[in-house]
């Protein structure tokens, strides 16, 4: 399961600069500045937890039976795609409906969180 994992931090990774990028070159002229600063944080979330995506993968390379950093990083992969994800349509789509389904993604984000810190102190010395 490793290399899915850091591949998915890749390319989250490579998606989250291009989508950064696109915010602050092509949007700027197209949206409000309330929804260019929602495109920021999406941004922001999206790349930060692909550095953790990234840890965790290799954080797996060295302890593969890892369950629960596993869970970590399946947590954190699917928040990246409900929090950021709603967020980015939410600002080209204009769909406010949106906004009631990204905290579903931060609770996801959350739970990945909490579950590094329980692997850090169920997971033995290396």
């Amino acid at each position: 399961m490793t290399p899915l994992w850091l591949a998915l931090a890749g390319a989250y990774g490579a998606v989250g600069v291009a989508l950064g990028a696109f915010g602050a070159h092509g949007l700027r002229a197209r949206v409000t500045p309330e929804r260019l600063a929602v495109w920021h944080t999406a941004t922001e979330y999206h790349l930060l937890h692909a550095v953790v995506l990234l840890g965790l993968a290799l954080w797996l390379r060295i302890a593969p039976q890892a369950p629960l950093v596993s869970a970590a990083a399946a947590c954190i992969a699917a928040g990246v795609l409900v929090f950021s994800g709603s967020l980015y349509v939410l600002v080209l789509a204009d769909l406010r409906w949106l906004g009631a389904v990204t905290p579903l993604g931060g609770v996801l984000l959350i739970i990945g969180w909490v579950l590094i810190v329980v692997a850090a102190f169920r997971q033995p010395a290396l």
